[in-house]
């Protein structure tokens, strides 16, 4: 079984992971999650932050050992290399650029857009069609478009099962989406946001490239151990069920022993009864035999007999 990645208090400050926004900024929800201030800056309490986070890659990992569509989402531009790096690595969705709305309540016009998406490039690469250099130059300026705000999401296929959000405040549209689609959200939450709406709170610097890049390696292996465990609960299931065949095949060639009783035949004569098996009953009919052939040897005595001049007296 695959277990989650490990991480230590001390990697959380490494990356500043315990750095909020200044204290004129602070939402006052987040207060239960603040352990103090320094030079007018709040200072985010990272005991509280470590097993929220171990709890969120929990969440994670069960959603992927169920094969579930995880999305990550950040749109900002320290985020956007690094939320999209992650995705892929885990073999997940992504949204690193301007989200869409309805991205997820207007699911089948996105479908269309893909569909527009891969129609237009199957075009571009067709040999056979003849374009010229501006149609070529148009047609490749609305998949770039079309390529940014969808990449991402083209494969998906439907809602995804988690959503991971790097910034609230500026993902907000995402987080009421997955909201009114029942989806759950985990989300990395700074001094200056609103844990409202979110279903796993990662209390956390939503700023800092390293502690991003931290945040997503640590959501992105849990996945990777989620998969894992999926994959190894899979092939024990094949190799129980490849045992159970060749159990019942050894069953199969195992000799019989419930074959029926040989018969027995019983002959009666005056002065005592015997008793034989089956394999004896050619005996009998070999002994009744044996008075026809001294028939068949009188036979021809008897013929030469008659073929022999009789002596006159």
């Amino acid at each position: 079984m695959s277990t989650l990645p490990s991480f230590t208090i001390r990697d959380l400050m490494d990356v500043g992971a315990h750095f909020g926004h200044r204290t004129m900024r602070w939402n006052a929800k987040m207060q239960p999650y603040i352990y103090g201030t320094a030079n007018n800056v709040h200072i985010i309490d990272l005991q509280k932050t470590a097993p929220m986070l171990h709890a969120a890659m929990k969440v994670a990992q069960e959603t992927a050992s169920k094969n579930g569509r995880i999305l990550f989402v950040a749109t900002k531009r320290q985020a956007s290399q690094i939320i999209a790096e992650a995705a892929e690595r885990c073999g997940q969705y992504y949204v690193n650029h301007r989200w869409m709305g309805g991205t997820l309540t207007n699911w089948e016009t996105v479908s269309k857009s893909i569909k527009t998406l891969n129609t237009m490039e199957a075009k571009l690469a067709d040999p056979e069609i003849s374009l010229s250099k501006k149609e070529r130059l148009t047609i490749q300026r609305k998949i770039d478009k079309l390529t940014q705000a969808l990449g991402g999401i083209r494969k998906m296929g439907g809602k995804p099962d988690l959503v991971f959000v790097i910034d609230t405040n500026r993902e907000k549209i995402a987080i009421l989406e997955a909201k009114k689609l029942n989806v759950p959200v985990v989300a990395i939450v700074d001094t200056n946001c609103n844990p409202d709406n979110i279903d796993h709170i990662v209390p956390g610097n939503d700023d800092s490239i390293k502690s991003i890049r931290l945040f997503s390696n640590l959501m992105a292996d849990a996945v990777i151990a989620g998969i894992s465990k999926s994959v190894g609960n899979r092939g024990k299931v094949q190799a129980q069920d490849k045992g159970d065949e060749e159990e019942e095949v050894v069953v199969s060639k195992k000799p019989n022993n419930n074959k029926p009783a040989k018969k027995e035949v019983k002959v009666e004569t005056k002065n005592s009864k015997i008793t034989t098996e089956a394999k004896s009953e050619a005996q009998p009919q070999a002994k009744k035999a044996t008075p026809k052939k001294e028939e068949a040897k009188a036979e021809p005595k008897k013929a030469e007999a008659k073929k022999a001049p009789l002596k006159k007296k």
